[in-house]
């Protein structure tokens, strides 16, 4: 399996709406917390180590990318 970059979301507006609603409330430790564990809920869900590697370098690469700009 690749990882897909392309959108593949049937609503991502809704998504996105969802994400933030449940940070709304949430302080910026509880807000890692969160996110962490939604992290880890959807590498279970997608369980290639191949893929999730293949994610963990594409976002670190932005990240980078995006420092280096500044």
């Amino acid at each position: 399996m690749k990882l897909v970059t392309q959108v593949n979301f049937t609503d991502g507006d809704s998504f996105y709406e969802a994400l933030m609603a449940l940070h709304r409330s949430l302080d910026d430790s509880q807000s890692l917390e969160v996110n962490a564990r939604l992290i880890l809920l959807m590498a279970n869900h997608i369980g290639d180590n191949q893929v999730l590697k293949e994610a963990l370098e594409i976002a670190g690469q932005s990240v980078t990318a995006s420092h280096q700009s500044q």
